[in-house]
């Protein structure tokens, strides 16, 4: 569109103090004859920009004009290149497009702001997969499923449910769909009810012909908060207490992070830290240091903390298993069982010398 050509042409010419017309056109896929009549357009429209004709010619700008077609403060401008792992947009087969369309803005923005932007986009990165959190989902059909999603109809949805094995159809209004820690789930509303749906568990999806209907003034951003308090701020089953080696706390707070409720007895938020003792270097001994090092080290495998974990059921304790010995499930007595037939299922699972 002619409008579209303006643009960018306009665009360009900020970024460069003269572009010829053979490389205006070619950039743009049309006749050199066509950039010149966009020229004259911008020109009768108030633009100053003008055509230096001869062998190094071409056409520039009045030196000093600048127009900001953006209208974003320095810190908007930083936060647009702030960058997110391609996971997201690699599902939704956005990832040119958001290459291509970050190196537009990156032309549109104002002068005094591009050197910001620039340093952001290579100093900082937002990874949404999280540590050690499994397989990755398979995301093949997302590009189909985020077409359904826009289409503002009524999904019909093939769903297979978390432990089994059977398939559900269900008729939904979609919000739309959230990635979260690397997982894609479609927020929908079901029966008037909000809906989380794993996107890996989806056996089909239809878009029928009927209109959306979504509560009024509910938006994904408000339905979707309202789902993950719901997940994070359930109820729990049953609340369990074990205890941990020290050295081996973080590693169960990563692998936990679902579960875990806290350390019992830890000081609160506004506790003030204990920082070591700093030791005087002229009368400090380089062997009592290395054997009080030594032993930190020790006391920190040896020594046990009692945390808090709350589960939904009791089998789900067993979780904790794989931290071998570097955790004791302490109650309810209930954990303490699961935990012991499940040692003794894996028992008669492998006997010895088999």
């Amino acid at each position: 569109m002619k409008s579209d050509r303006l643009l960018s042409i306009l665009l360009l010419l900020q970024h460069r103090d003269l572009v010829p017309a053979g490389e205006l056109a070619e950039r743009l896929e049309v006749s050199v004859r066509t950039v010149y009549r966009d020229v004259e357009a911008l020109s009768a429209a108030g633009v100053p920009v003008y055509a230096e004709r001869g062998r190094y010619g071409g056409i520039r700008l009045l030196p000093g004009f600048r127009t900001d077609m953006t209208g974003l403060t320095r810190d908007e401008a930083r936060a647009l290149f702030v960058l997110v792992g391609q996971s997201a947009h690699s599902a939704l087969g956005l990832d040119q497009a958001m290459g291509s369309a970050l190196r537009k803005m990156m032309a549109a923005l104002p002068a005094p702001h591009r050197p910001a932007a620039e340093l952001t986009s290579r100093r900082l990165l937002i990874d949404p997969d999280g540590w050690l959190s499994g397989p990755r989902q398979d995301t093949s059909g997302m590009d189909e499923l985020y077409d359904a999603v826009l289409a503002d109809r009524r999904l019909r949805i093939a769903y297979r449910h978390s432990g089994s094995t059977s398939v559900h159809t269900y008729t939904v209004d979609p919000y739309g769909l959230v990635s979260k820690a690397g997982t894609w789930y479609l927020v929908a509303d079901h029966a008037g009810q909000a809906q989380l749906f794993r996107t890996d568990r989806l056996g089909g999806v239809a878009v029928t012909t009927e209109p959306v209907c979504r509560r009024d003034g509910m938006q994904l951003v408000r339905v979707w908060e309202e789902l993950r308090q719901r997940v994070e701020n359930r109820e729990p089953g049953i609340v369990v207490r074990a205890r941990v080696r020290r050295g081996r706390l973080d590693m169960l707070q990563r692998l936990t992070r679902a579960n875990f409720r806290g350390v019992v007895g830890a000081p609160g938020p506004g506790a003030e830290p204990v920082w070591p003792t700093e030791t005087d270097s002229t009368g400090a001994d380089t062997e009592s240091i290395t054997r009080a090092d030594t032993e930190s080290v020790t006391r920190a495998d040896t020594e046990w903390l009692t945390v808090e974990l709350d589960y939904p059921v009791p089998a789900a304790v067993c979780q904790l298993l794989q931290f071998g010995t570097d955790v004791e499930v302490l109650d309810p007595p209930e954990a303490v069982e699961a935990i012991s037939d499940m040692i003794a299922a894996l028992a008669a699972l492998y006997p010895d010398g088999g």
